[in-house]
């Protein structure tokens, strides 16, 4: 299954890098237009630091428009809290490893790299409004310029 601009986003609440937990429910309440969701394959990982860095980089500039950034990754929260420190990712980072999330939003099934076919992360990112609709939906997106292409779609930039 794969979300598409106009569905529903799967509520969820997730364990988080700092501790605690995050839920889609109430980081949308604290957004004025919507939540940035983008799942990552693994924490401190080249592609993903760079991407990780990226919505770093970008983040006063999507809070400015109105949208908060969480991302959820399968990792553990131990591994997470190193990666947000690391980096000083000062975004919520979520554990789900059990992909009960990933799957939901269509970011866990089957992949290809260099000629092998393997289940795993899909890098993608959805966009959830305030009323918990997509409006966003990008999935298999590249790490490099992910964000910058997200934020002229958004009409940050």
């Amino acid at each position: 299954m794969t979300l598409a601009v106009g569905d529903t986003a799967p509520d969820f609440t997730l364990p988080t890098a700092d501790g605690g937990t995050v839920a889609l429910a109430d980081v949308l309440e604290g957004a004025d237009k919507g939540v940035v969701v983008y799942f990552y394959p693994s924490a401190m990982t080249p592609g993903c630091t760079t991407q990780a860095c990226d919505f770093r980089d970008s983040l006063a500039a999507l809070q400015g428009a109105g949208y908060t950034v969480v991302g959820i990754s399968p990792d553990e929260p131990a591994r997470l809290a190193k990666f947000a420190e690391r980096d000083a990712l000062t975004f919520p980072l979520a554990s789900d490893p059990e992909h009960t999330v990933l799957e939901a939003y269509g970011a866990w099934g089957e992949k290809k790299n260099y000629g092998r076919t393997y289940t795993g992360v899909i890098r993608s990112t959805v966009v959830v409004g305030t009323d918990g609709v997509v409006q966003v939906a990008q999935h298999n997106v590249k790490a490099t310029g992910h964000v910058a292409r997200l934020r002229r779609s958004l009409g940050i930039d």
